[in-house]
Order: C-alpha cells, then sequence, then structure tokens
C-alpha cells in the first residue's frame, strides 16, 4: 500500500469546508455515543454498532453512506489505538482555541478518477469525481505530481492543513515500482551534514537558515499568517532535500547501512535545535520505505567509534575524540598514511559492519 498527497485547487476549499463541518457534526455523535454507552454497559461500541445509529444521516448530511461507514471505523480504531474512552471533540469554528482541521474520507466505491491533462511543460492536473448523498458528484481538480492515470485507486482522505489548503491523500495497492541499483553504500548521520555517504555525498539542510531571519521579523510582529507560510515553506525544503537525496541512494545501490542513532538522546541537550533540522528519523523513514519497494537491502547498525577508527587500518591512535574533537572534520592516520574526512571515514565503517553482518 502506498500514500500520494496531492494538493487540491483552493477554488474547492469553500465547499470542502462545509462538507468537513457535516464530517466533524458526526464524530461528535458518534464519539458522545460511544462514551454513554460505555458508561452505561461497561463495553465499547464496535465500528459496525455505531454505522448502525448514523444509517440514513447522510441524506441530511450531504455525506455518501461510505463516509459514514469510515467515520465509525476511524473513531473506533483511533479508540482503540490510543486506549480512551472518549476522544477530542472536533470544531472547525475559526475563534475556537483547538480549531481541528479538516477531514472528509472515501472508500473505493465513492472515488473515479476522470483524467489526467498536461499543463505546461511539466505539470499535470487530474480531475477525480467523489460521490456524495442522493447520488450528487464532487468534481475536483488535483495538481498531479505522481499522473494518477498509472494508479488504481483504493481510498481518498481529504485533509486540511494549517494554512486552510486542501489536499487528497490516495491510498493505492498496484503503483509502478523504483528498481534498485547493483552499488553498496554506508550512511552516516550528523548535525553539519544531515546524512554524508561512503561514496562522498552529502545532504545538507543547513540551508533552512536562510529563512530564520524572515520567521523571527514575522513573529515579532505577531503575523500569524506569514509565520505559517515560512514554516511551510522551511517544512517543504526539508522534505524535497531528503526525498532527493533518499531516492538517488536507492537507485544507485543495492545494500544501504545506516548507523542506528536515536534523536531522542540529543533532543535534551544543547544541541537540540540542530538535531531537529538534521531530520533524522525521516531519513531513516523514507530509505526503509524506499527500500522495500524497490527490494534494495536496508539496514541499521551500531556506529560506535565509526568516526574513530580508520577504515584502512583499523587503527585509532591519531583519530580526534571526545567532545573537543568534535570540530576536527579531517585528519591524518600515521599508521597506513591516509587522510580522512572525518564523516567519510565514519559511512565506510559503518558500511563495513554491515557487510559483516551480512
Amino acid at each position: 500500500m502506498k500514500t500520494l498527497k496531492l494538493r487540491i485547487k483552493d477554488k474547492h476549499a469553500a465547499q470542502l469546508n462545509i462538507l468537513a463541518g457535516s464530517v466533524n457534526f458526526v464524530w461528535n455523535y458518534v464519539n458522545e455515543l460511544s462514551f454513554k454507552h460505555l458508561k452505561r454497559t461497561g463495553q465499547f461500541f464496535s465500528a459496525y454498532d455505531l454505522a448502525t445509529y448514523t444509517k440514513g444521516s447522510g441524506e441530511y448530511l450531504n455525506l455518501h453512506s461510505q463516509t459514514l461507514q469510515a467515520i465509525s471505523e476511524v473513531h473506533a480504531k483511533s479508540r482503540k489505538q490510543f486506549k480512551k474512552a472518549k476522544l477530542n471533540w472536533r470544531t472547525n469554528n475559526p475563534k475556537a482555541k483547538r480549531r481541528s482541521l479538516g477531514w472528509i474520507p472515501f472508500k473505493r466505491t465513492a472515488i473515479k478518477h476522470l483524467s489526467t491533462r498536461q499543463s505546461g511543460k511539466k505539470s499535470l492536473k487530474s480531475t477525480i469525481q467523489l460521490s456524495l448523498a442522493k447520488g450528487k458528484k464532487l468534481i475536483i481538480d488535483l495538481w498531479d505530481s505522481y499522473n494518477l492515470s498509472l494508479y488504481r485507486i483504493n481510498t481518498c482522505e481529504l485533509v486540511q492543513d494549517n494554512r486552510g489548503h486542501w489536499y487528497a491523500c490516495i491510498t493505492v495497492k498496484e503503483f509502478p515500482k523504483i528498481k534498485c541499483g547493483t552499488g553498496q553504500v554506508g550512511i552516516d548521520l550528523g548535525c553539519k551534514d544531515s546524512a554524508v555517504s561512503s561514496e562522498g555525498d552529502q545532504l545538507q539542510i543547513k540551508v533552512t537558515d536562510q529563512y530564520a531571519e524572515k520567521l523571527a521579523i514575522a513573529q515579532r510582529a505577531k503575523n500569524k499568517k506569514r509565520v505559517k507560510a515560512i514554516h511551510a515553506k522551511i517544512k517543504n525544503t526539508r522534505q524535497d532535500l531528503i526525498h532527493k537525496f533518499t531516492s538517488k541512494l536507492v537507485k544507485v545501490n543495492n545494500l544501504i547501512v545506516v548507523g542506528k542513532i536515536k534523536s531522542t538522546l540529543f533532543t535534551s541537550s544543547k544541541l537540540a535545535k540542530s538535531v531537529y533540522d538534521a531530520g533524522w528519523f525521516e531519513i531513516k523513514r523514507q530509505l526503509d520505505y524506499k527500500c522495500a519497494n524497490a527490494g534494495c537491502h536496508y539496514i541499521e547498525v551500531n556506529e560506535a567509534y565509526s568516526t574513530q577508527t580508520c577504515s584502512c587500518c583499523g587503527s585509532r591512535q591519531d583519530s580526534p575524540k571526545g567532545r573537543e574533537g568534535l570540530g576536527i572534520r579531517a585528519w591524518f592516520c600515521r599508521s597506513c598514511k591516509t587522510t580522512h574526512n572525518r564523516d567519510v571515514n565514519g559511512a565506510k565503517n559503518i558500511l563495513a559492519v554491515g557487510l559483516g553482518r551480512l
């Protein structure tokens, strides 16, 4: 299963906001009904039981019957997942302290892909049809970066971000797979360079620091709209850089070895901001699912002493050590007369550990 996230044109926002209000109404009703039943009987309602109480309401709320079923299923699943008797109340009132972002689920039979057409030199536009109550249809236009005509749509959820933009999250089962290469590479994760490969390729996310001054100005001016836009720009830039880096690795290599490091170990130190900006979790998450899709081997290994050990002779005598040596990015091994880049040397040692495990 794979999820494609496509941007919906802003001209549909007003209609989608109304439908999202109807979804919130059903969610709140199901939430209250389930809680009262639990207090009275000591048992939870299942998704099937909840669907019985919402049957027929789609005619008045302009929602498809399967959309009502999907709301009940998600509620029952979330309640079980978070182990709560009652979930949070949903509201789309802009004056509320905790406004819920819009969410409209659709099942397979309520979705139909109509067409994909070229718009400009590279961009594609797709049109999908979603079923509502009483045979009504909702036709929405998407900015299609995946070419939906190549996929078989399974389910669709329309979701809203904090800037009010709407996206279609479409799950697909059958999709074209990437073919992996034949190489082998080790990845060393760090703060200065988020990731460095044993081949010398670098992932630098520090470019997002260029937005720091603009963000500070907007925050001091209390311009919430501008602050959200800059945060979105930083997030999208980071995601784009990581996607390009990980996709290139998967296409070239058959084995990818990453040092096993947890960002939570550093979030209570002075390195917290740098660690959050580096995006280690996102790098490993993308490599994991992309390798599984392409048939590439992905493993995580213990990276202890990987930057202190010479990748040529295994000596540790001349390498920088401790916190004082973190600023030394290159060093010379007198045992084998080799000059090492600190991060590349660590990536080579991580690859060696992965090959040894295999």
